[in-house]
């Protein structure tokens, strides 16, 4: 079945089946619901009680699915103020908001303050910017994982994958259309 124009589904979990609007936006492309799935599929069972942060939020595809599969609390950071605003009218329609944070902001300058650590991180920037590499070295070296967390990275297929931090540890890795994705440990 086609998805809708700027419309997403959550697919598994209590808010499973919501449809979800976002607005358009440059570089703005949801993960798939089947690369959600696998990897929804993969993080079975490691997903209750987990602080998730969802870097590059875009319409919060990642975010939102997390924490409707029981994740403790989601902070959604992303820099447009149309994605934004529509994430936290999302977030409220599903009755999240008190479990979730949306920030309007650049992603590295919110690496650059936060503090508390997360157990469960998306990324999934834009794929012209070129922003896994720093990205992942300042939440490696910034106290900003949970020994035991996941790192979710999704990239352009047609490009080689960033050097990573040392002692991330792959877990699977998949490709769909023009996205390669991959889990990782840290460690």
């Amino acid at each position: 079945m086609a998805r809708a124009r700027n419309q997403l589904r959550i697919i598994g979990g209590e808010h499973r089946g919501r449809r979800l609007h976002f607005p358009d936006g440059r570089g703005l492309r949801p993960t798939a619901d089947r690369v959600r799935e696998t990897l929804f599929n993969w993080l079975q069972g490691q997903l209750a009680g987990r602080r998730v942060l969802d870097l590059f939020a875009g319409s919060g595809a990642l975010g939102l699915e997390a924490l409707s599969r029981g994740a403790s609390e989601a902070v959604f950071v992303e820099r447009s103020r149309a994605a934004a605003a529509q994430l936290r009218d999302n977030l409220a329609l599903l009755g999240l908001q008190d479990r979730s944070e949306v920030l309007c902001q650049d992603a590295r300058r919110f690496l650059q303050q936060a503090q508390a650590p997360f157990g469960l991180v998306f990324l999934d920037p834009p794929f012209a910017e070129q922003l896994l590499e720093p990205v992942t070295a300042r939440l490696a070296a910034g106290g900003l994982l949970t020994p035991d967390a996941w790192i979710y990275l999704e990239r352009d297929a047609a490009r080689p994958a960033p050097a990573l931090p040392a002692g991330w540890r792959p877990y699977r890795e998949g490709r769909a259309g023009q996205a390669a994705f991959a889990l990782f440990r840290a460690g």
